[in-house]
């Protein structure tokens, strides 16, 4: 009767025992959308590469790196930039040696509240000459078609013409800068570096490594502060436009994934200057020495599920790169690694530590088998 009873009970616990505690979704009775077979594995497409000092050169000679540059397309543009004079801008004339056309500033009016406005229609007015059409002009068409004109009136004038205020043109530069807004375009060329500066630099949450610069025209381009600034690569400069926008994101997306075996598994960010293998490892306070592999310590690295929906049906899904870190040198290797955004960094357990939990789950079962298996037979020898 007895062995009947524990016979039926170690059923009932292996039973029990193949659930997990807590609430399930069960998925049998539902509408499965998408079907996989027996072929559509993950194992197949994942690729396994050994952490070498060959193939770590070899990763290194594959990725672009920024260097200095010269950007002589930049230069030039700069040497015949020339302000055109929009609707809005205040330009102020004179005429030498003839007050009696040149409006006074007076003690408690700036020049900019003095000078002449460019109207919706883009003209000015001025004594005597009447309209003048001044938009899409630059200062030196203006002081020739006044001179031309006032000539009329006045015998051998000396016309001066200048932008006592420039309000026509505006780029913008947003995101993470310390002082997002508008930027006024000026007879003073401003580039895609001067416009950061003067928004007060980035914040320490930028992702300076992509900034988007979109043009007035809806082109759009990803450049980088961090080759621009660090690597002195001007080619990542610009010269801005009216109506262009400088967008500096967060680095939200800048983050790795520390799993498995270590002290503190956590996500980190990574820094401006980037991350190693070695350093996400000490930020994460290092692997756990009594329960790790140290052969085990991988970098899954995703090439894009996109690659599922292709007609390349075999497309490898992700990059496995594994660090053999039973002898401490191999650490070395990791600080030529650099990690790259939502890589994941997992420090599989050892053998033995794998055993140990395995153990530390049963004892508390079998314990309670042996106190059962103690009660029944008190119960069957009590007279």
């Amino acid at each position: 009767m007895l062995n009947k009873t524990i016979s039926l009970i170690l059923a009932s616990c292996t039973l029990a025992g193949c659930t997990i505690p807590g609430a399930t979704l069960p998925t049998s009775n539902k509408n499965q959308v998408w079907n996989a077979d027996d072929s559509d594995t993950l194992s197949p497409r994942v690729n396994v590469y050994p952490l070498t000092p060959n193939l770590i050169n070899e990763l290194k000679l594959n990725q672009i790196t920024p260097s200095s540059q010269v950007n002589l397309g930049l230069e030039e543009e700069l040497s015949d930039y020339q302000y055109h004079i929009g609707t809005g801008d205040v330009l102020n004339v004179t005429i030498w040696d003839h007050p009696e056309l040149t409006i006074p500033a007076g003690s408690y009016r700036s020049s900019e509240e003095a000078g002449n406005w460019v109207h919706a229609d883009g003209t000015i007015f001025y004594p005597y000459i009447g309209k003048i059409a001044v938009k899409g002009l630059t200062v030196t068409q203006v002081r020739d078609l006044i001179t031309q004109r006032i000539k009329k009136y006045v015998e051998d004038p000396q016309v001066d013409v200048n932008i006592a205020a420039f309000r026509s043109q505006k780029s913008y530069v947003t995101g993470e800068v310390n002082k997002p807004g508008a930027q006024a375009i000026s007879n003073i060329p401003l580039t895609l570096l001067d416009a950061i500066n003067a928004a007060g630099g980035i914040t320490q949450d930028a992702d300076w490594r992509n900034i988007t610069l979109t043009h007035h025209n809806g082109k759009e381009e990803h450049l980088s502060l961090y080759a621009l600034i660090q690597k002195g690569d001007l080619t990542q400069n610009r010269l801005l436009h009216k109506g262009d926008i400088i967008h500096v994101p967060r680095n939200d997306t800048q983050k790795i994934f520390i799993m498995g075996e270590v002290a503190d598994p956590k996500v980190v960010k990574i820094d401006r200057a980037g991350m190693s293998l070695t350093e996400a490892l000490a930020n994460s306070g290092g692997i756990n020495e009594k329960e790790a592999d140290p052969t085990g310590i991988f970098v899954i690295r995703s090439t894009g599920l996109a690659n599922a929906t292709t007609k390349q049906s075999n497309a490898p899904l992700a990059d496995v790169f594994q660090l053999n870190m039973k002898d401490a040198t191999a650490l070395v290797m990791g600080t030529e690694f650099e990690l790259q955004p939502y890589d994941v960094v997992y420090v599989t357990a050892a053998p033995v530590a794998r055993w140990n939990r395995l153990i530390s789950q049963l004892v508390p079962t079998i314990s309670g088998f042996n106190d059962l298996t103690e009660g029944m037979l008190r119960l069957r020898n009590w007279p």
